[in-house]
């Protein structure tokens, strides 16, 4: 079982496991950087569609050897993106990535009918990996960054999506909380009500993971809440996924890792598409969008 991103990368070195990269609008520094360090660590080869010129200007001034990269110009953001996506949708690679372009534009290639990346009646999420020195293993979560308020059906697609992602990174039973805020069966609160029809899900073998909800925060990953609540559970204090019930709670509870917390590395892909997505913010460090590529190769299938 992978428990950090370093482990990760060993993993895939060690598993000599190398995947087609191709990253749309990839004329960032950030973007670039990283490609280029995943490039060195042997796990993608790149292809960057974009405008050449910026993106030499970019290796030029941060000493990268321009020469490991397969470049693709075309001088148009909306253009590079639709052929980034539809050389993926081709079959041309293996993981997509979001360079400089905004996501509106990458969601809609992605999304296009007829050279788009989601699989007809499919569900487009996301799945989030955070390594945070206070746990004593990765996390997994969704969905913090597409689906606002995801209904049941929904929810029973991303806990699949999810633990997958943790199978993926060598977890064989993963435990999944369904994150609510409290572990009591309250009739007044919808996210209770459908963690526990998600835990029942579980048991009977419809979701293939070890699952409990509805589960607070504190008693899903943390065992001295749950010795003090003298709670009985599979998955409290020792989850591997965690559930969120909208897009709220799961994105604060993302930034509060990354802004609150010393020390946290994360990592990010769209998930229930073609291949993989990294939709990292055109904000995000290097180390960030290294990881995300980093997990997103592991789960190519």
């Amino acid at each position: 079982m992978i428990s950090n991103f370093n482990e990760l990368f060993a993993e895939l070195k060690s598993n000599g496991i190398c995947k087609r990269m191709i990253a749309a609008w990839g004329v960032d520094s950030h973007t670039i950087e990283a490609a280029s360090l995943a490039s060195d660590m042997g796990f993608v080869k790149v292809t960057l569609v974009g405008d050449a010129d910026l993106i030499a200007a970019v290796c030029k001034a941060g000493n990268i050897d321009i020469e490991k990269f397969n470049i693709v110009d075309i001088k148009d953001e909306l253009k590079a993106v639709a052929e980034a996506v539809r050389m993926v949708h081709d079959g041309e690679g293996d993981v997509l990535m979001k360079g400089l372009c905004s996501t509106d534009k990458f969601l809609r290639a992605i999304l296009n009918k007829e050279v788009g990346l989601l699989p007809p009646k499919g569900l487009l999420s996301h799945v989030g990996v955070i390594e945070n020195p206070n746990y004593h293993k990765l996390i997994f979560i969704t969905d913090m960054a597409v689906i606002p308020a995801p209904d049941f059906r929904q929810k029973v697609k991303m806990a699949g999506f999810v633990t997958g992602v943790a199978r993926s990174f060598g977890i064989v039973t993963p435990k999944i909380a369904f994150i609510a805020a409290s572990e009591q069966m309250l009739d007044s609160m919808p996210a209770c009500i459908e963690g526990a029809m998600l835990a029942k899900m579980c048991d009977r073998g419809q979701i293939k993971a070890i699952g409990d909800g509805p589960l607070a925060l504190d008693v899903a990953i943390d065992e001295e809440s749950v010795q003090i609540k003298k709670l009985k559970s599979p998955v409290a204090g020792d989850a591997d996924c965690l559930l969120f019930p909208n897009i709220e709670s799961a994105n604060v509870f993302w930034k509060t890792n990354s802004k609150l917390a010393k020390g946290v590395r994360q990592a990010g892909f769209l998930v229930g598409t073609k291949v993989p997505c990294i939709l990292a913010s055109r904000a995000d460090s290097v180390d960030v969008k290294l990881n995300s590529i980093a997990s997103a190769v592991m789960s190519v299938k």
